[in-house]
């Protein structure tokens, strides 16, 4: 008869070395006088160093130096029992490079010891930060244009101000030909014209303008609204189901505008794309996600080749 009996002792601690060794990120035990007491093999391959080295230095040595303060201040709340939840740190590996980890770690005070576990986010941190270059550039551009268009307009002001004095100069009562006659007045007329139509302009880029700047608690619910009220023949003509969930939350902090310029992109969007034999089903909803607001727009729609775009 087989012997079914729960592991030994000697079964459990291989099985738990060999998940220590294995894992991708970095799990530690350090004590409260701040050195590492057992790490695996992830924290010597990520950082470069030796198992020797990382054990005999402080772990703050190896702590990028502008974040050291904020991660020995942090380390102190977690030796006076307080668990520590994706706490985010730089360090440097041997040979210079930024690593990103963030924290989870877990105090036992009876044993002065801390057990943590940390992921590499270098590569999230990296998109993030190329992400709001590429927001910087895009913002830089966007008043370069703006400038670029009050100049022009203002520019084109001054020629148009001097042809419209000039058509006042103009004695027409000395003009007999009723068709020169007709011409200077279709001139002055299209002068006039381009006049409020380049007033209009600008008042319109002073607006815009001034909406960028408009940051506000706003109801999502409200801004869907509005928008579903500008499109609502286009809503009936497709049949399109709605579906929407603001239960989470739904007030935000943002530029109505923006909000409403959003919903409405991605609503004539998924109705414009959606599958040919099929009514548009499309969903909308708010969601807290490790303490982050998230709203999440989906929808059957044909989609895209993903290996083309």
């Amino acid at each position: 008869m087989t012997d079914n009996t729960v592991n030994t002792d000697a079964e459990y601690i291989y099985n738990f070395d060999n998940f220590f060794a294995i894992s991708a990120d970095f799990i530690c035990i350090a004590g409260f006088d701040g050195y590492f007491k057992r790490i695996n093999p992830a924290v010597s391959q990520v950082l470069g160093f030796t198992e020797e080295e990382l054990y005999s230095r402080p772990i703050s040595s190896f702590v990028y130096p502008p974040d050291r303060k904020v991660t020995i201040e942090t380390r102190e709340q977690v030796y006076k029992n307080n668990p520590l939840l994706n706490f985010e740190n730089r360090y440097l590996t041997k040979t210079g490079e930024i690593v990103w980890l963030s924290w989870t770690s877990m105090p036992l005070e009876s044993e002065k010891l801390v057990y943590a576990i940390a992921k590499n986010i270098t590569h999230t941190k990296k998109i993030e930060e190329e992400r709001n270059l590429l927001l910087a550039n895009l913002t830089q551009i966007n008043r370069e244009l703006i400038v670029l268009s009050h100049k022009t307009s203002h520019d084109l002001k001054s020629p148009i101000n001097n042809m419209l004095s000039v058509f006042d100069l103009i004695d027409i009562s000395k003009i007999v030909d009723p068709e020169t006659l007709e011409l200077v007045n279709i001139l002055k007329l299209t002068s006039e014209n381009l006049k409020n139509t380049l007033s209009v302009s600008i008042d319109q880029l002073i607006e815009n303008k001034n909406i960028n700047t408009q940051i506000e608690t706003i109801s999502l619910q409200e801004c869907l609204n509005e928008v579903n009220t500008s499109i609502n023949s286009l809503i009936h003509d497709s049949k399109a189901a709605i579906n929407v969930d603001f239960s989470a939350f739904d007030k935000i902090t943002f530029n109505k505008a923006y909000m409403k310029s959003i919903f409405l992109n991605l609503l004539t969007n998924a109705i414009k794309y959606a599958k040919p034999d099929q009514i548009p089903v499309i969903t909308i909803q708010s969601k807290v996600v490790n303490g982050i607001n998230q709203l999440i727009f989906s929808d059957q729609g044909s989609g895209f080749d993903m290996d083309k775009v």
